[in-house]
């Protein structure tokens, strides 16, 4: 099974941007965390980090044509803003989990609408490294690679 793991904008900021909020862990722990799942689970990842919506639209399309079984992704501040990820992730019918690690529907009105979520078959919010796990364990299950 590959799965291809998507962060989007100041996700590569982690322990730096708001660490009452994101935590204090960096972006390489995160990085680090999310391939000691996939080893445990023996499913290949590739895993991705933008700051730009077009690149993170690319990197969707271009899961498409690598024969990616599913997409964990946590487009951060694109979740409430972009169309285009919405759009890129229902063209390539992937299955796909959104994950944030901060719980968004407690936070500013402007984040309770997620975009890429109305793509998404399940999303994970609130659980902070371990959003990915779940997300990943759920897309096994999903998918029919978990007993």
């Amino acid at each position: 099974m590959k799965l291809l793991i998507i962060n989007g904008p100041n996700l590569n900021m982690l322990g730096i941007r708001e660490p009452d909020i994101y935590g204090k862990e960096n972006y390489t722990a995160l990085i680090a965390y999310i391939e000691d799942i996939c080893r445990d689970n023996k499913v290949e990842c590739d895993i991705f980090q933008s700051n730009h919506e077009g690149a993170i639209v690319d990197r969707i399309q271009q899961a498409y044509f690598e024969g990616v079984d599913g997409i964990v992704i946590n487009p951060a501040a694109y979740t409430h803003t972009s169309v285009a990820i919405l759009d890129a992730l229902k063209a390539v019918s992937i299955p796909s989990v959104e994950v944030h690690l901060s719980k968004v529907s407690e936070r500013e009105d402007f984040r309770q609408v997620s975009y890429a979520g109305m793509a998404c078959v399940k999303t994970y919010a609130g659980f902070g490294f371990e959003g990915y796990k779940m997300a990943v364990e759920f897309l096994m299950e999903y998918l029919g690679k978990k007993s």
